[in-house]
């Protein structure tokens, strides 16, 4: 179970990633990423990965926006001009279509963001917590 578990010195970059896309520790794959919809676990449950440092802060509802918004405007304007359904129908439709997709894309790409931290080594602040060897 441990035996893909990598080192310091080697991080593949796409199995972290795909990792973190799973909502899955970077570095063991086992081990859930998040304790709650969106909170990041302080270590892995599995390979003890600590994961406390990681911080994705905006840039996954940077890149949820940017997906969401570039999949549904054109997908809107195809229905409107192919179709020209009544003003709430659309509307009713595309809400629900972006925040469905919204909430489905957000936890997955903080998983992404915070798996190429980890695979980058970048290391976020600490919060206060202590430091081997300080």
């Amino acid at each position: 179970m441990t035996e893909n578990i990598a080192t310091e010195a080697e991080r593949p970059l796409k199995p972290a990633l795909w990792n973190g896309w799973r909502r899955k520790c970077p570095n063991c794959g086992n081990g859930p990423l998040l304790k709650t919809y969106l909170k990041v676990r302080d270590t892995c449950p599995v390979c003890r990965e600590e994961l406390h440092h990681h911080r994705a802060d905006d840039g996954p509802a940077y890149l949820t926006i940017l997906i969401v918004g570039h999949l549904m405007a054109p997908l809107l304007l195809i229905v409107f001009e192919t179709w020209r359904p009544e003003p709430m129908v659309l509307f009713t439709i595309f809400a629900l279509g972006c925040v469905g997709l919204s909430l489905y894309l957000l936890p997955r790409l903080k998983g992404v963001v915070v798996a190429f931290q980890w695979a980058r080594l970048m290391h976020g602040f600490d919060h206060g917590r202590s430091q081997p060897g300080s």
